[in-house]
């Protein structure tokens, strides 16, 4: 068994009162505070999160942009310096090898990767180069700090100021980024605007010698705004609300990420990729298996794993996450099902330990903030 891990700033949570769990091979915080009230300060405010455990791999080379292309679903010829896309590494199936985020330099992209698939990523990465293309895993090197809230503007504002090359929201639109040196440190961060949460926030890389610095300073120049840390408990009920897969969940390396929702990250057009054919057939085909939404009815909360059935009784698909999430207070679960009961409104069981629950297909996501 491989020796677990610990971030950069693993004595600063301890010093917070953080308790941990084991997350994709990493020691995490799940909370602070608590879940509510972490998840609450991220909807109302602004809450930080250590994300150190996420990989970081860099793509460079004359042939850096033809072989992200044809690897990954979206259009990577669309990006210019200084903005970033989701997107999705693919199999021949149509799967998910991971959802991942690139950022493009001038000269390099930035692949930016789940935790728990930093070394499959790579691999696989590595082992479908067919153009001249310099690869890098440099996850190692890297910390990143994740700021969020509608107040995450003010704290990052803050701390990188107000003037030219600064993070004002006039200069920074959705999933853009600058490289910013960190004021009063010399040292060179990368500061993204991107986020898993379904609120506005940041996302900051840095050099791992510089974590605590900068970890410490958020907090204090956000004490102003009532920023709290956050922990895995927090993110993942606020990730669930606003319907944000999750790898190993809603995703994964076989199941046609059609059937996810994310029509929109594929684009066909752009020509060939891995995965492609897979992806052209379920688009013109359909998919057996549709993720949606639910709302529990009767009392009770489902989790991961619940079987979901029909009203005949007919095993019909499953839950891929689920629990009662304070923003939206109700019992709600994202799960695979066949097609046909997928539609909204449609009436369904889930099977939590014997007894079968009454849920609703209801319209998703079950949060979007206000613009």
């Amino acid at each position: 068994m491989s020796e677990i891990r610990r971030t950069p700033l693993f004595k600063a949570h301890e010093t917070l009162g953080a308790k941990f769990v084991p997350f994709a091979g990493w020691e995490m915080p799940v909370l602070y505070s608590g879940v509510i009230e972490e998840h609450h300060a991220v909807r109302n405010g602004v809450g930080i999160f250590d994300v150190s455990h996420m990989g970081e791999i860099f793509v460079s080379g004359d042939g850096a942009l033809q072989y992200l292309q044809s690897i990954t679903c979206n259009d990577v010829s669309k990006l210019v310096p200084g903005r970033a896309q989701y997107s999705v590494l693919m199999t021949p199936v149509g799967g998910a090898v991971d959802d991942i985020i690139i950022y493009r330099f001038e000269n390099e992209y930035l692949v930016c990767v789940n935790a728990a698939n930093i070394e499959k990523d790579y691999h696989w990465m590595v082992s479908h180069r067919a153009f001249d293309a310099k690869i890098e895993n440099r996850s190692s090197e890297f910390s990143q700090i994740a700021v969020q809230g509608p107040l995450a503007w003010k704290v990052v504002e803050q701390i990188y100021g107000e003037g030219e090359g600064s993070c004002s929201l006039e200069r920074f639109p959705m999933f853009s980024f600058q490289e910013l040196g960190l004021p009063g440190t010399g040292v060179q961060t990368i500061v993204a605007r991107t986020g898993y949460t379904g609120e506005d926030g940041f996302e900051i890389f840095i050099p791992n010698s510089d974590a605590v610095f900068l970890w410490d300073t958020l907090l204090e120049v956000g004490a102003e705004y009532g920023l709290k840390p956050c922990g895995l408990g927090a993110r993942d009920t606020l990730r669930l609300e606003a319907c944000l897969p999750l790898y190993g969940h809603e995703l994964n390396d076989d199941l046609n990420i059609l059937s996810a929702n994310l029509g929109w990250v594929v684009k066909l057009d752009k020509g060939e990729f891995i995965g492609r054919e897979a992806l052209r057939s379920a688009k013109s085909d359909g998919t057996p298996w549709k993720l949606i939404g639910v709302e529990v009815v009767d009392a009770g909360i489902i989790r991961e794993g619940v079987r979901i059935f029909d009203d005949g009784g007919n095993d019909i698909g499953w839950v891929t996450s689920g629990t009662k999430t304070p923003t939206v207070n109700k019992s709600i679960g994202l799960c695979y099902v066949t097609a046909k009961n997928a539609e909204v409104g449609c009436s369904l069981w889930a099977e939590v330990r014997g007894r079968k629950l009454r849920v609703e297909v209801v319209k998703t996501p079950f949060y979007k903030r206000a613009k």
